[in-house]
């Protein structure tokens, strides 16, 4: 039973690592992609934001197939997709078509990231939901940690197209797993419609849930400040500080291990702390060096180590953060638990998207565009959960 559920859980882990390793391995080549095609590196950025919004886009329309048709089916047809838009992007002859392939890659991988959780949520027991996110996190946290460094030795040895081509033997890899290694976790439900009237009211219905809108929100809000920081380190790192691509995938794993540590502390925590307690305590720590991240910028006091060490910590909270954000935005559901975690990722995705665009934006050579939007995240994310957990004490 145990070696059961081991295996199931690296699967899954797996299955959600998708999205990020399709962003991992390849931000270290951004210099790369706009030195070939000719643009600022802050452009090759929407690439990022394109595969944000597919994978937002794609979440609303594979959770309620996920309901329909139950999890296996809708897997396969999204990593048979997301495989061959990989081949998309790697043969990109320009920004714009790397940009537009990104999205429709996003589309086909987005179920990766949806069908894992409703899975969670079919199988384990609520109280234990937080804890095998948290074991989730641990798988999905390697990716950030290798996927980096293979990216950059890639690049260097073969090209940024190599990458892509890298993310094609991942898809073919995670297709044959899942169609032969993953059982059906809940059967199809022939009574839910697909009407798009239907499937607007159902979402409508999740949406408007008190628990689901304040942890799903806040969970998102809180994501993108990692999100920017993904989109904008490349840029800081490599640009302001100089350290060249196998360097940058040292620094990126560094900042996943925190990650991947403080998921796994989260585990000891939940045996005496509830997921509401947790989120109390490390929001304001995150909050807190955000602002420092802020101030040191606007007084121009950043050094490579100072900037590194707060990043650390501050992307280290979110291992605390999401996995009891998640946990507490899905138990109220258990049937439509699909449509349920897709509207969540479909939310955190959109202000993920949103966050990266605006590095693209705002991006000028300094530190000060990725801090600040790094800062504001965790400062509105505090807001949400205050006025949520308001309203449900009014309630």
């Amino acid at each position: 039973m145990h070696e059961r559920r081991f295996y199931l859980i690296i699967i899954l882990g797996l299955l959600s690592a998708i999205g990020a390793f399709s962003i991992d391995t390849y931000i270290a080549g951004f210099p790369a992609i706009a030195a070939d095609f000719h643009v600022p590196i802050d452009t090759v950025s929407y690439s990022i934001s394109s595969f944000f919004l597919g994978i937002c886009i794609g979440q609303m329309i594979c959770g309620p197939l996920l309901d329909r048709f139950g999890r296996r089916i809708p897997l396969l047809i999204g990593l048979f997709l997301y495989t061959i838009a990989s081949v998309g992007c790697a043969i990109s002859n320009s920004i714009e078509m790397l940009i537009v392939v990104r999205f429709f890659q996003a589309l086909g991988g987005c179920v990766g990231i949806v069908a894992p959780r409703a899975i969670v949520r079919d199988i384990f027991p609520l109280t234990e939901i937080a804890k095998i996110f948290s074991l989730l996190v641990l798988v999905l946290g390697v990716s950030p940690i290798i996927a980096p460094t293979i990216g950059s030795y890639l690049i260097i040895a073969f090209g940024w197209h190599s990458v892509f081509w890298l993310q094609v033997i991942i898809g073919l890899s995670l297709l044959i797993t899942v169609y032969f290694f993953l059982p059906e976790s809940r059967p199809g439900d022939a009574s839910m419609s697909l009407h798009p009237k239907v499937v607007s009211a159902n979402f409508f219905r999740i949406f408007t849930n008190a628990q689901f809108i304040t942890y799903a929100l806040c969970g998102a809000v809180v994501s993108s400040g990692v999100y920017a920081y993904l989109a904008g380190s490349s840029a800081v790192f490599m640009k302001i500080y100089g350290v060249n691509e196998q360097e940058y995938g040292y620094i990126f794993g560094m900042t996943a291990a925190g990650l991947i540590g403080s998921s796994q502390l989260n585990t000891l925590a939940l045996r005496k702390q509830s997921s509401i307690s947790i989120i109390q305590r490390v929001l304001p720590i995150q909050a807190i060096f955000g602002i420092i991240l802020v101030g040191l910028s606007l007084l121009n006091l950043h050094t490579f180590y100072t900037m590194l060490s707060i990043v650390l910590v501050f992307v280290s909270c979110q291992g605390f953060i999401h996995p009891n954000t998640s946990a507490l935005s899905l138990t109220p559901f258990s049937k439509d638990a699909g449509s349920a975690s897709a509207l969540m990722g479909a939310i955190q995705m959109s202000f993920g998207a949103l966050a990266t665009a605006l590095v693209g934006w705002f991006g000028d050579g300094t530190t000060l565009p990725l801090t600040t939007i790094m800062a504001c995240c965790p400062l509105v994310g505090l807001l949400i959960f205050g006025m949520g957990r308001l309203v449900g004490r009014e309630e």
